[in-house]
């Protein structure tokens, strides 16, 4: 009864959720305040489901779709069905097989598989072997003891993929100073694994029942959930918090390992005194070596650049903006700002990934702090869970182009012109990939948004194709707020969403800052050009040079991993934009300015150059500064051939993202070389890529 009540008060803080969800706060993810809901939240369902015992494996292909679980919703007091139920694909038998780890079928996953399983064929049916060997290879061997090992061995550096420092690795000095210089380069001598063992050994020996409870923790918390995640051989980012539990299992064991050391000195100290403090000594070596070895790739003293780019990005719309965001690391730091700072509470911020689910379209509805609810025209029950989840393309040659408004209104009415039926399964569909959508001209110009220097370029109509793919529910909400709208309130993409969720509107886009602006405006250079968004000159130099923040970029002693580095290379990449545009209109001063206030706030030392930084070397030499250009150029191409010639003599098929970064940084290179008439610089850029090249197109 002890245990049990015990469970019931570490399961009772889950009701903190239900609870707080009935408040409806402005971040309420899932709105799990009814029973329901809050299932549906412990369950995870928003990230959908993967094969777990049984199921199809990664070349099957459906051949059946069948109603899926109902789905309910709570309206007057009562649970009522959702209807229509959503379609899900079914599988035959013969596609199916136990212990699926092999199970995506999207291409990139195929060709990580093929790395873990060399023997794998597109169109063969995986054997059980083959599915094991990527789960011993893979999730538990890459993604779990890897992990492990970089707790209580060392770690190589914090380049996704990075492997376990062992004794007698090669000395930080050899490698290249991406790896061996990285404040993540940490090396624990493998004490903590040691005495961690020792204590195992221990608890063994004198309690073994103590040693199998831990030792459950360590499994449970461990492979077990290796088992139960079924990982896909792609992740975004490093995962090893997912298996924080099986470390904490394991310190067990590492302060039982002290006892262990006592023991062991019996034999030399026969003072129980004098014993015991020579162990805690010997103990105390394994704290003190982590702690000196990972202080510095933990403190956070002096790194700002969460919030600053939270407050950058925020600060680049217009007020009473719409801001569409792209995911969890764009996204949370700026809940943070507005939310903790109060800062720009007037932006609306939009998830794309959360537009996907009908509990965010609701809650963005509404009013939050100081901005109105989005401009969604279309009721909660068109946008509701398996209604409109995804709009396939159904061509029909009558139809030449959509205007997109009729569409919208079209979609909102279920119309039949746009339904596709066959037998239980329906959907809405869209029947050419050409939209416009007409513009009142007269009313964009009282509203004052037409800069000056663009009047020129105002459309009366904006034109784009959203290609033949599937339209997703969230760009089917993007577009609602577009046809919706009617420029009223601006509408921005971050400039770190994907390019793919700009549905080809990029003709239309305003860089401002670090976001591009939709306005009724075509930039009459981008089929020349092909950047995304024209640079309004005035409003960048104004965010870039005196608005923003940098706080900590030019502190060589604040450490950036991988992820905090991408957010630094979006400012590097807007400077010399901005720059570029200067130097195309002639004005040398702002463009020099521009290209030093880059250097200064991100010096080399702090920020490492990236692909971005050899776009400010035209500038530079243009203006005078060959030497801040050669500079450049040089820390670059050695850098590159460094690490590229690192992984050349290591398992460099783990590390294609990080190569496919150097090797695009060292294109960067040539191209900054060739445009400046370097032609010694250009062609030791090439030489090193040619091979690449080379193997790439075979």
């Amino acid at each position: 009864m002890l245990c049990f009540v015990f469970i019931l008060i570490g399961y009772s803080t889950y009701l903190i959720v239900p609870i707080r969800s009935s408040f409806h706060p402005t971040i309420n993810e899932n709105d799990p305040e009814d029973v329901l809901s809050f299932v549906s939240y412990l369950k995870r369902e928003q990230y959908g489901s993967r094969p777990l015992l049984y199921g199809p494996q990664f070349n099957a292909q459906p051949d059946h779709y069948e109603e899926g679980a109902p789905r309910y919703k709570r309206e007057n007091g009562k649970y009522v069905e959702i209807l229509p139920r959503a379609q899900e694909p079914g599988y035959a038998d013969a596609d199916k097989m136990l212990l699926p780890r092999l199970y995506s079928y999207d291409p990139a996953h195929i060709q990580e598989y093929k790395k873990w399983v060399p023997d794998l064929q597109e169109g063969t049916k995986p054997t059980m072997g083959q599915n094991l060997g990527f789960l011993f290879r893979y999730q538990i061997g890459h993604m779990f003891w890897r992990y492990f090992f970089w707790n209580y061995v060392g770690r190589e550096s914090d380049i996704q993929q990075a492997g376990v420092v062992w004794p007698g690795s090669p000395s930080p000095s050899t490698l290249p100073p991406r790896i061996g210089g990285s404040f993540a380069h940490n090396n624990f001598f493998a004490i903590p694994l040691i005495l961690g063992l020792i204590g195992l050994f221990v608890q063994l020996r004198r309690r073994g029942h103590d040693a199998l409870v831990v030792g459950l923790l360590f499994l449970f918390t461990g492979i077990a959930i290796v088992v139960y995640l079924n990982q896909p051989p792609i992740e975004p980012r490093e995962r090893d918090y997912t298996f924080c539990g099986a470390t904490f299992a394991y310190a067990i064991w590492i302060g039982l390992g002290v006892i262990g050391l006592g023991q062991l000195l019996a034999a030399a100290l026969k003072a129980d005194n004098a014993r015991a403090g020579v162990a805690i000594v010997l103990g105390l070596l394994s704290p003190t070596i982590l702690l000196a070895q990972g202080w510095n790739d933990h403190n956070r003293t002096g790194r700002y650049n969460s919030v600053d780019s939270a407050r950058n990005l925020l600060n680049s719309c217009a007020p009473n903006a719409i801001l569409f965001t792209n995911g969890d690391n764009d996204t949370f730091p700026l809940w943070y700002a507005q939310e903790v700072e109060g800062i720009r509470t007037d932006v609306r911020v939009a998830v794309l990934s959360y537009l996907n689910t009908d509990w965010y379209i609701q809650q963005m509805k509404r009013r939050a702090y100081l901005s109105q609810g989005l401009p969604i025209s279309m009721n909660d029950n068109t946008y509701a869970q398996g209604n409109n989840d995804m709009l396939p393309f159904s061509p029909n040659p009558a139809v030449d182009s959509l205007d997109l408004k009729q569409f919208i209104s079209l979609v909102g009415q279920g119309s039949p012109l746009l339904k596709y039926s066959d037998g239980n399964y329906s959907t809405m569909t869209f029947p050419t990939p050409k939209f416009f959508l007409n513009v009142d001209t007269a009313a964009v110009k009282a509203l004052g948004i037409i800069p000056k220097d663009r009047e020129k370029q105002l459309v009366s109509r904006l034109d784009w194709s959203m290609g033949k793919k599937a339209i997703e529910k969230k760009n089917l909400v993007i577009l609602d707020m577009i046809a919706t709208n009617n420029w009223k309130r601006p509408i921005y993409f971050s400039s770190t969403v994907a390019p793919s969720d700009y549905m080809n509107l990029q003709p239309y886009f305003q860089l401002e800052g670090m976001a591009y602006r939709l306005l009724p405006l075509r930039d009459p250079n981008y089929d020349r050009r092909g950047d995304e968004g024209y640079v309004e000159k005035s409003i960048c130099y104004d965010e870039l040079m005196h608005k923003f923040q940098y706080r900590g970029l030019n502190n060589a002693s604040v450490f950036y991993d991988e992820n905090n580095l991408r957010f630094p290379a979006n400012y590097r990449d807007k400077f010399a934009r901005l720059a570029n545009s200067y130097l195309a209109a002639g004005d040398m001063a702002k463009a020099k300015e521009v290209a030093n206030k880059c250097l200064d706030v991100m010096p080399d030392n702090a920020v490492p150059f990236d692909y971005y930084t050899p776009q400010l070397v035209p500038v530079l030499v243009a203006v005078g500064e060959k030497d801040k250009a050669n500079a450049i150029l040089d820390k670059l191409t050695e850098r590159s051939i460094n690490i590229l010639s690192y992984y050349q003599t290591h398992d460099g098929a783990l590390f294609d993202d990080a190569q496919r970064g150097y090797l695009l940084t060292l294109q960067s290179v040539y191209q900054a070389a060739a445009q400046v008439h370097d032609e010694a610089r250009a062609k030791k850029a090439y030489e090193v890529l040619a091979p690449y090249l080379q193997e790439r197109s075979q």
